[in-house]
């Protein structure tokens, strides 16, 4: 079992399943969330069985700790058991927290987390709350294009597949770094820039146009950063 070698001391994050691939497809594409953030897949048993080993999820805690503590996710409820007993005989287990969430959109949700330096608490309830994480429709839009300093910006979306997996990320990374209340708009619906999960689920795709709303001490410079990214494609 290999971890990235991140360079602060974000969250890192334990992806526990009874299936090897499972784990590692998780891991691979919360990994492409975040690529500073130590995301260590463990699966199957030590026979390459479906199953859970105690000694191979220690193993990944440790690997997993870059400096920050490790949020650890699992898909069914005996690796919930296995996670809980590897966190328990750990040296320090406040460093260490299960969470009840998706496994898929938990572990994006807290990469992106983390990604961004959030703490251990916030990485965690960013995966506990992953699974409420949809875009609102046109009736429950906060006004902020009444708001008197609201910025606003029609973006086109340049790259060929729009709001994606990786765009969304680059896009939510962008605002988490700014003091700032950002929401991209597509259609009748709307999400938080700041979250991964629910531009995503705005399926905005590419060569069509979003609209983004901000407000805060930073919302020009939220709006410009946006408008950056798109016009260089988000880096596809």
């Amino acid at each position: 079992m290999t971890a990235p070698s991140p360079d602060t001391s974000r969250v890192g994050l334990v992806v526990v399943s009874h299936s090897e691939m499972l784990a590692s497809g998780v891991a691979e594409l919360a990994s492409q969330m975040a690529p500073d953030v130590a995301v260590v897949p463990v699966g199957g048993t030590d026979e390459g069985g479906l199953g859970t080993d105690y000694g191979a999820v220690v193993e990944a805690l440790a690997d997993a700790d870059s400096g920050g503590g490790v949020v650890v996710l699992y898909d069914l409820g005996s690796a919930k058991m296995t996670a809980e007993m590897a966190v328990e005989s750990a040296d320090d287990p406040a460093r260490y927290t299960v969470v009840d969430a998706p496994l898929v959109e938990g572990a994006v949700a807290a990469s992106v987390a983390a990604q961004g330096g959030a703490s251990l608490a916030d990485v965690a309830a960013a995966a506990e709350g992953a699974s409420g994480e949809t875009p609102a429709t046109v009736q429950s839009r906060p006004a902020l294009h009444l708001v008197p300093d609201a910025v606003s910006a029609e973006v086109l979306l340049t790259n060929e597949v729009g709001l994606h997996a990786r765009p969304a990320a680059l896009l939510a990374r962008t605002v988490a770094e700014l003091d700032a209340n950002v929401v991209v708009r597509y259609g009748d619906e709307e999400a938080n820039a700041a979250s991964v999960l629910a531009l995503m689920g705005l399926s905005a795709p590419g060569g069509k146009s979003i609209t983004v709303l901000a407000t805060g001490k930073d919302a020009r410079e939220a709006v410009r950063r946006i408008e950056e990214l798109a016009e260089r494609g988000f880096d596809d």
